[in-house]
């Protein structure tokens, strides 16, 4: 097993999750659409993908579409019919379809010439007749067939952004749900996967019953006893000998098991060893990177997703500014009392229009999101690293709220 810290995980170095994966493969192999959720670096994209590989070990189609960056449901199309590339019998058969804009065998060109190829045949008017035609040939492949639409939730904030931005997703949506309400016995499974939460976007559009047919799967942390496997496996395989207490105080530092940061903490472990002309990493070498290395200059490139995914995942300015006034808080009291709840409820009533819903909206979209989770008090970080990094980040121009007046 490797350190991987970047990319998505598969085969020898993807990682426990084999309950998850169980469940999920049932899920699919029974037919079922499924909407995957989970915080960032928890690992959506590498258990998609390890499923998807143990998928195709049984004669399924996988497919994978990452449409973080689409603008349209034109380029949604697109991106997927470049991921149906690879398999011949259907990219041929859509190539024909679309004769207009396939001058040349789909043999000479690449799988992005022939996605750019199909993104210029589409527009606003055709995208809902290519994009079905699309997807009806992949659910007539003799063996069936999984795609992963991945970051859907994000394109679909972009696309709200837009011009009738409201009427754009429940027409995308409405159209997916009715397609997929075509397809029968498992021949065309789709799976939705985000960091971004799809469900609270629908509920504040008032549209929930657009998703409504998939199956809910949400990831969630390793406990202490996988963190502590895992990072001894990184270990036994590093080419820098790691004290036996190390596993330990590291999720002593981390509290969770966010599947990426453990990764991100055993690399930076080693790489101060390293720098440090160290042939080992010793167990007061644990706070030492994470005050330094972690929270300083090294980290902030990793954890500053952290808030621009925040960004992409409120949109309004009033929600996003609500939400760092609750992030701030907790990192800096521990907790986001009921009682700061409702007096920051008061202090933004003047400016805001329904503050208190509005503000109980946004905790709902950071619960699911996975920044916070519900306790005793109130509402308090899920991650102990990230707290941290808040607190550090935008902790000394907060101003606790009980003592301040009304926002001006």
């Amino acid at each position: 097993m490797k350190s991987v810290t970047g990319p998505w995980v598969s085969g020898e170095d993807f990682f426990d999750r084999e309950n998850e994966l169980q469940i999920l493969d049932q899920r699919v192999r029974d037919g079922n659409h499924v909407l995957l959720t989970g915080q960032r670096r928890m690992g959506k994209t590498s258990i998609a993908m390890e499923l998807g590989r143990r998928l195709q070990a049984d004669e399924w189609g996988f497919l994978f579409a990452d449409v973080e960056g689409a603008t349209g449901p034109e380029d949604v199309i697109a991106v997927i019919a470049e991921a149906v590339y690879p398999i011949r019998s259907i990219s041929s058969r859509f190539a024909k379809a679309m004769h207009r804009w396939f001058t040349e065998s789909i043999e000479e060109i690449s799988a992005y010439d022939f996605r750019l190829k199909v993104r210029a045949g589409l527009s606003e008017e055709t995208w809902q007749q290519h994009g079905g035609t699309l997807l009806r040939y992949c659910a007539d492949l003799a063996n069936p067939v999984l795609l992963v639409l991945d970051e859907l939730p994000i394109f679909l904030k972009r696309m709200l952004r837009q011009k009738g931005g409201r009427q754009k997703v429940d027409e995308f949506l409405s159209w997916l749900r009715g397609l997929l309400q075509q397809f029968s016995g498992g021949s065309f499974v789709l799976m939705v996967s985000g960091s971004i939460g799809l469900t609270p976007l629908v509920r504040r559009l008032g549209i929930s019953d657009r998703i409504n047919y998939f199956y809910p799967f949400q990831l969630g942390p390793w406990n202490r006893e996988v963190t502590i496997e895992c990072l001894n496996r990184l270990a036994e395989n590093s080419t820098v000998k790691v004290d036996s207490g190390v596993a330990n105080a590291v999720y002593e530092r981390l509290d969770t098991g966010i599947p990426h940061q453990v990764q991100f903490f055993f690399a930076r472990l080693t790489d101060h060893a390293l720098m440090h002309s160290q042939d080992r990493v010793a167990v007061e070498d644990v706070d030492d990177v994470y005050h330094n290395d972690l929270l300083g200059p090294a980290g902030q490139n990793y954890l500053v997703h952290y808030e621009s995914r925040l960004i992409d995942g409120l949109g309004d300015d009033q929600d996003l500014t609500i939400a760092m006034e609750i992030l701030a808080e907790a990192s800096t009291k521990d907790v986001f009392t009921l009682e700061a709840q409702r007096q920051l409820g008061r202090l933004y009533l003047p400016i805001v229009d329904n503050a208190p819903d509005r503000i109980s909206e946004v905790l709902d979209i950071l619960e699911h999101e996975g920044y916070i989770e519900a306790c005793g008090g109130g509402r308090r970080f899920t991650s102990r690293l990230l707290k941290d990094w808040w607190a550090a980040r935008f902790g000394n121009n907060h101003v606790p709220i009980e003592r301040r007046g009304p926002v001006r």
